[in-house]
């Protein structure tokens, strides 16, 4: 990652952060992604949980229609990643 990057994404982190509501975190990510985008992640998420409930890849691609390619990054991601989604799927169960 170059310095000029991080200076980019530590803005867009602190965006984040700055939302108050569910409505304000919408309205931002409608503006700032494009719906395929917005899927996408969305679709990553979905199959985070599934992952973590110790579904397989096999029911995953037929429930949610994710790429192998994408289930085995997200597992690889929940795995050895930075604990984003380690973080966050303990919170969404609330």
């Amino acid at each position: 990652m170059q310095k000029s990057d991080q200076g980019q994404f530590d803005m867009l982190y602190q965006a984040v952060l700055s939302l108050t509501s569910p409505e304000e975190c919408r309205a931002f990510f409608q503006d700032l992604c494009t719906m395929a985008e917005l899927r996408a992640m969305g679709q990553r998420l979905e199959v985070a949980q599934m992952l973590d409930a110790g579904m397989i890849y096999n029911d995953i691609l037929e429930r949610t229609g994710a790429s192998s390619a994408t289930i085995s990054r997200v597992n690889r991601a929940l795995q050895y990643g930075a604990g984003g989604y380690k973080a966050v799927l303990p919170r969404l169960e609330k």
